[in-house]
C-alpha cells in the first residue's frame, strides 16, 4: 500500500448565502481582493425521522477580475455557487498562539440572485422582463499557470468521449 500514489486533488463546489457584506481591498501591489463568508445549509432526517438542518460557515477569497466582478453584485444574503480550492494560512496571534485558517480560494463564482436593472442601463426596460433571471458566472484563469503538462489535456476530456462499459 506504500506504493499507492494519491492524485493531487483540491477541488470544492459549494452553494450558500453571504453572511455579511464582502470586504473589498487592494494589495500593496494593486491586486484586487474580495473576502466574504457564506453559510451553506444541509437538511437531513435524524434517527427519529425528523428533519434537521446543519449550517456550515466557510470563508471565501476572490482575486483579480473575479474580485472586481463581486464589487457590485454581492451583499449580505446574496446567493452564490462557488467553485474553487481549499487553502490554509498559519499565523501567530498577538498572544503567541498558532492559528490555522482554512478558506476557499474561488476559481469561479456564479451569482444566483436576480440582477436588478439599473436606471443607467442603455437597454430599454421593455427589452428585459422584470422577472427574468440572469445568472452570471465569472471565472479566474490565474490558476492555469499551476497546471502541469498533462492537466490541461485532462481538463479538456469530455465524459462522452469515454467508453461506457455495460
Amino acid at each position: 500500500m506504500a506504493d499507492l500514489k494519491l492524485p493531487e486533488l483540491n477541488y470544492i463546489i459549494i452553494a450558500g448565502n453571504l453572511t455579511k457584506d464582502p470586504v473589498f481591498r487592494h494589495t500593496t501591489n494593486g491586486t484586487p481582493v474580495a473576502n466574504f463568508s457564506i453559510a451553506s445549509n444541509r437538511k437531513y432526517r435524524d434517527a427519529g425521522n425528523q428533519w434537521q438542518e446543519e449550517v456550515c460557515y466557510v470563508g471565501v477569497v476572490a482575486w483579480n477580475r473575479l474580485a472586481e466582478s463581486c464589487t457590485n453584485r454581492l451583499k449580505k444574503g446574496s446567493a452564490v455557487l462557488i467553485d474553487g480550492e481549499l487553502q490554509s494560512h498559519l499565523f501567530k496571534t498577538e498572544e503567541g498562539f498558532n492559528r490555522n485558517i482554512v478558506e476557499i480560494k474561488a476559481r469561479r463564482i456564479q451569482f444566483l440572485n436576480k440582477r436588478v436593472a439599473s436606471a443607467e442601463s442603455s437597454q430599454p426596460a421593455s427589452h428585459a422582463p422584470a422577472n427574468e433571471e440572469e445568472f452570471t458566472t465569472v471565472e479566474d484563469f490565474s490558476f492555469d499557470k499551476f497546471l502541469t503538462g498533462e492537466e490541461p489535456r485532462l481538463l479538456k476530456d469530455q465524459p462522452s468521449s469515454q467508453s461506457q462499459g455495460t
